[in-house]
């Protein structure tokens, strides 16, 4: 059985050659947008502004920033909750940034294991 190629990929390396180089640019952007990630600060405030955080694009935490009348000794659960759903909430944000910038780079082709 022949495996047949779709016309404009026949009997032309140069075709081929112009899949590479792009191919080649692509891992270039992705490189390039990975690296300007990892640089990017997020910060994300919850609890109208009780907390806030700031982390990196590699999801590194920079700061925490607790107004002092969210510290409560009595109602220590409360922060914990606080502190839970602003971890998660700024990780989803920078997964979403992520997502987005490299489906700019990769015009919606997915590549596993790149992002």
């Amino acid at each position: 059985m022949k495996s047949r190629l779709p016309k404009e990929y026949q009997g032309s390396n140069a075709n081929m050659n112009q899949m590479v180089r792009k191919a080649q640019k692509m891992q270039e952007d992705i490189t390039r947008v990975q690296d300007e990630l990892e640089q990017k600060e997020f910060t994300k405030q919850v609890g109208g502004g009780a907390l806030e955080l700031v982390m990196t694009g590699d999801k590194k935490l920079k700061a925490v920033t607790l107004k002092p009348e969210v510290v409560d000794k009595d109602d220590i659960e409360m922060l914990q909750d606080l502190i839970i759903s602003g971890v998660n909430e700024i990780i989803q944000e920078i997964e979403d940034y992520s997502a987005e910038e490299m489906e700019k780079v990769t015009g919606g082709v997915s590549l596993p294991g790149l992002f």
